[in-house]
């Protein structure tokens, strides 16, 4: 039953939440501006409710709330939180918004209204929507921001939702939100929409990790107040004014470390972090963190390897912190962060903490600064299509950062394994375009070297030389990258253009009309999809125009041109239903359809899965924690399809499955005994590494579903002298 007067009071307890906490910067007409957009949000969403039955009006509430509380924004970035959904769900235009809440209001909102209309098969619309609401980054840097608060609640109430749309919605958070965060500097919002992702995609180990997490809680409180005892004294001896946190790590973050280090939760030595944060003025905030850094290994023992000076050289989202590890008295390794209350609230809220800092007057262009004006150019210059712009804009989401010079000692910063001719486009899009090679620290090198911290380099050009396709090979940057496609587009268009005169010319001689119908003969019989190829490559002379003869164009010449209509997904798949598979159930009409395992995850029954509609080869089943099915949901939502396993007939399935251990006589012996006698299973292969009396092997197995190969993974687990078993894609 609906109680509406209850709503009511539950809105605007809501509402005076927001209010109180935007009050401190709330100027003359600020509250009036609020009320007025609160008011025509809760008109245009009255009767719409979501998907948890809540009314509709909570969410903008919620994103508006996240804004203010968690990304520190302002009031236009309130008015548009409140009025995002206005004109994408209701009658209300954008002109309209201007009208009454000004153009910084009305182009955020632009930015953050999804394009509506028919996609082609093959794009993204997902894809387009991303690029539609970068290109406002030009504009409003809020834009993005509104854009992380939406995803941000709309994760935490991902429970209300079908699961096909969970799978969607926390993937194409994985694949672009969560960077996105990352990179403006969110790293409380980055870790949680992480966590969030690993809670509806893999379930169990989220509960597993968490679980663990909450047992540990007392001790980890206990060990912390004893580690920070003898620091917190000392720092008081010093007249410090400070404050000591202790967190554990994200479960994400302890998941990545688990499998990247293939270690067991127990064995992870840096499962949380000491934050010092010092309240200190401005031009003492460097020797005061390198002076609590001497104060903390005079008790403890720094690894040297684990020093980190973001400090002298902040991260590229703007990110300043001294980190330290050091080991404890019980002989634990521990993650101190030393930081100044400045620093700390730029790494909590990012952006629009940098903006604060900024307008008090400190310091130049930024890192972050200098990474929108990078984005902005990449989305000023860019021509690819939607989803080549998302790959290219992802790659420099997530990248650590490389220091280089120029031999004039200017410092240039590039992304991690960026190469000599990353260098040179970063210079300049002409250096870069006849880029020879380069001197590195005095010595030649060719344009692919990639370049190490602390580099000097020098472009060697010649007018003389073009970009070729490899070059895409060598660069990592967007600039280079879209400036070399941008060349050979342009490339491609004259040769195409010359290509076309010939074959003008070839058709003119043999007296044959350039009809639609004689080109797609011709694009046929040679075998290319388009009329543009077929004129590039006769100006390239892969075709040569002396093998067009008048054959081809012959009556009786069939070359199957049916071969050049885009394929239909569907008439395929009418074409394949009835095939006797009962092994899949896919979406909810129970229907049979051909499918294939796809290789990259190697999906078994009893794993938790997903269908993807590919172009002609019916339909691909991945697990939902497939890495590249990230991809997939994040770009071609409106292609995923919902996929369970039914009751299983006895068929096998390949897994791998990693052991590692303490080496001993007998072990390969005891552990193939397992394999084929207890249980039934056939191996297909076996490899095993030892070194210095540790063994580590990968074993190939086929198995009936996940809970035969659990069975055999506990069972291997018991062998004497076996540490770890688990398995791999």
């Amino acid at each position: 039953m609906i109680d509406p007067e209850a709503e009511r009071k539950e809105i605007l307890r809501h509402y005076r939440r927001l209010l109180r906490h935007a009050k401190p910067f709330l100027k003359d007409n600020d509250a009036k501006i609020i009320k007025k957009a609160f008011n025509t949000s809760l008109e245009a969403h009255r009767d719409m409710r979501r998907k948890s039955g809540e009314p509709y009006i909570l969410h903008p509430l919620a994103v508006a709330q996240i804004a203010v509380e968690e990304i520190g924004l302002g009031t236009t970035s309130i008015v548009a939180a409140l009025m995002h959904d206005v004109v994408e769900d209701t009658d209300m235009e954008v002109e309209e918004i201007e009208r009454e809440f000004g153009t910084s209001v009305a182009r955020i909102i632009e930015g953050l209204t999804k394009i509506s209309g028919v996609f082609d098969y093959g794009t993204s619309q997902q894809a387009e929507n991303f690029r539609k609401m970068l290109l406002t980054l030009s504009d409003d840097v809020r834009v993005i921001l509104i854009k992380l608060a939406d995803r941000l609640h709309n994760m935490r109430t991902l429970d209300s939702m079908p699961r096909h749309k969970q799978l969607k919605i926390a993937s194409e958070t994985m694949y672009l939100y969560a960077p996105l965060a990352h990179r403006l500097g969110l790293y409380a919002i980055k870790s949680e929409l992480e966590d969030l992702y690993l809670k509806y995609t893999d379930t169990d180990t989220y509960k597993d990790i968490s679980t663990k997490i909450r047992q540990t809680r007392s001790a980890r409180g206990k060990f912390i107040k004893d580690f920070i005892s003898p620091i917190e004294e000392e720092l008081r001896r010093h007249g410090f004014k400070f404050n000591i946190k202790g967190r554990p790590k994200s479960i994400y973050s302890i998941l990545k470390k688990i499998k990247k280090q293939n270690i067991t939760f127990e064995e992870i030595y840096d499962l949380f972090a000491i934050r010092i944060i010092l309240d200190v003025p401005l031009e003492h905030e460097k020797a005061a963190c390198w002076q609590v850094y001497s104060i903390i290994t005079d008790f403890y023992q720094p690894n040297p390897d684990r020093l980190r000076d973001w400090v002298n050289t902040p991260k590229a989202n703007g990110y300043e912190s001294l980190h330290t590890t050091v080991m404890s008295k019980s002989g634990q390794w521990v993650e101190v962060q030393i930081r100044t209350k400045r620093m700390d609230e730029i790494a909590e809220r990012g952006y629009a903490a940098h903006w604060k800092y900024k307008s008090d007057g400190s310091g130049g262009e930024s890192g972050l600064e200098m990474w929108i004006n990078k984005v902005r150019d990449m989305l000023e210059n860019n021509t690819a299509n939607a989803l080549e712009f998302m790959d290219e804009f992802r790659k420099n989401l997530f990248v650590e950062e490389v220091f280089v010079f120029t031999p004039k000692g200017e410092l240039l910063i590039l992304p991690d394994r960026a190469t000599a001719l990353d260098f040179a486009f970063e210079i300049h899009s002409e250096i870069g375009l006849h880029c020879l090679g380069a001197k590195v620290n005095q010595k030649l090198v060719p344009l692919s070297f990639r370049l190490r911290n602390g580099d000097q380099v020098e472009i060697l050009t010649s007018q003389k030389q073009k970009p070729n396709e490899e070059w895409l090979d060598y660069v990592v940057t967007s600039k280079a990258r879209s400036r070399i496609k941008e060349y050979l587009r342009e490339d491609r268009k004259n040769k195409s253009e010359q290509g076309r005169a010939m074959l003008e010319r070839r058709l003119a001689f043999l007296k044959v009309p350039e009809t639609q119908g004689n080109l797609n003969k011709l694009m046929a019989f040679f075998n290319v999809p388009t009329v543009q190829d077929l004129h590039y490559r006769i100006a390239t002379g892969h075709i040569d125009v002396k093998n067009i003869k008048e054959v081809i164009f012959s009556a009786q010449a069939e070359w199957g041109a049916s071969m050049l209509e885009p394929k239909s997904f569907d008439r395929e798949v009418q074409k394949i239903r009835g095939v006797t598979s009962d092994m899949l159930v896919i979406g909810e009409n129970t229907s049979n359809m051909n499918y294939k395992v796809a290789t990259c995850c190697n999906p078994i029954p009893g794993d938790e899965v997903f269908g993807f509609e590919s172009e002609g080869d019916g339909i691909e089943i991945h697990r939902t924690t497939c890495k590249k099915g990230i991809e997939l949901m994040s770009n071609y939502g409106n292609r995923i399809i919902k996929a369970k396993w039914t009751d299983q007939k006895e068929l096998a399935f390949l897994a791998g499955i990693r052991i590692k251990g303490t080496d001993r006589v007998g072990l390969v012996n005891d552990l193939t005994r397992i394999i084929s006698n207890s249980l039934r299973v056939n191996m297909r292969s076996i490899t095993i590494d030892s070194n210095d009396g540790i063994f580590e092997g990968n074993i190939m197995v086929f198995v009936n579903d996940t809970g035969h190969l659990d069975k055999l993974i506990q069972r291997m687990g018991k062998v004497t002298g076996v540490l770890t078993v688990e398995r791999f894609d």
